[in-house]
């Protein structure tokens, strides 16, 4: 089963507001961002199972997106929330816990705070191995948000909760590859292959050197839809020729594992 690890979805009533507010620099969205669309689209892109992904830009918005993430269809769709430096950690994993989640996204451009704010860590200690992490990191915003998610921010993270489930979108660094080569060496830590607007335009012997040199277990597949297409980021990774066994832990049985997840056997 080929798994989603990053997605972004809506209600649709608002998903135009939400894409309309959330545009990045240079990138433009292939998709709609409602979760019906998604839904029905997974077959034909070949994807078996999504990480619905909910990000709130203000505190007030944290339960709201919480509950509509997992009321998303279980069958397809693994519900991360979202948790914000303005509510008490208890305050968060009280929403969380109410809607049944065991992953966040934390999406530092869109949340307006760094991923060394000190309440940020406070959850990190407090998710211990039980909450999963799915962070962006690196540029794609303007200005200073740019500096809020870096490659070295992350090492720190990573020394600091070693038991912390991360995995760090953008293997590791959107547009600060050199530094997320550098700084993220060695460090048991998830890389994710997301690189909008298509991971096609990155050089394939790029690509093969990060996963090779990272080890490919802990690296697995994303697409960041609504801003690229499933299918074909998927057709990225097979024309690098990886192999079978590599190939299938990258699209699916590494995310299945690090997750936990407990999903019917494909096919």
């Amino acid at each position: 089963m080929i798994i989603d690890a990053h997605t972004h979805v809506w209600p649709d009533a608002l998903a135009d507001k939400a894409l309309s507010a959330n545009k990045l620099p240079g990138l433009s969205a292939v998709g709609d961002g409602k979760s019906t669309t998604l839904a029905g689209e997974m077959p034909d892109n070949g994807v078996g199972h999504s990480i619905a992904l909910g990000v709130a830009g203000a505190a007030r918005h944290v339960d709201r997106t919480n509950e509509f993430v997992a009321s998303l269809d279980r069958a397809s769709f693994t519900p991360f929330g979202s948790v914000h430096v303005d509510l008490s950690v208890e305050e968060n994993l009280n929403s969380l816990r109410r809607h049944g989640i065991r992953g966040v996204k934390v999406h530092p451009l869109f949340q307006g705070f760094g991923l060394m704010h000190e309440r940020l860590w406070e959850l990190f200690e407090a998710f211990d191995e039980d909450i999963a992490v799915i962070t962006h990191v690196g540029a794609g915003g303007s200005g200073q948000v740019n500096s809020l998610s870096t490659p070295r921010m992350l090492r720190e993270i990573v020394r600091t909760f070693p038991r912390l489930r991360l995995v760090a979108c953008h293997f590791g660094g959107y547009h600060m590859l050199e530094e997320a080569e550098e700084e993220l060496r060695g460090l048991p830590i998830v890389l994710e292959t997301s690189w909008p607007p298509a991971l096609a335009r990155m050089d394939p012997n790029t690509v093969r050197r990060l996963i090779n040199n990272h080890g490919a277990e802990r690296v697995v597949f994303g697409s960041d839809w609504p801003m690229a297409n499933p299918a074909e980021e998927i057709d990225a990774i097979r024309r690098l020729n990886l192999g079978d066994e590599v190939e299938a832990a990258i699209l699916g049985k590494n995310l299945e594992r690090v997750l936990r997840l407990d999903l019917p056997a494909d096919g």
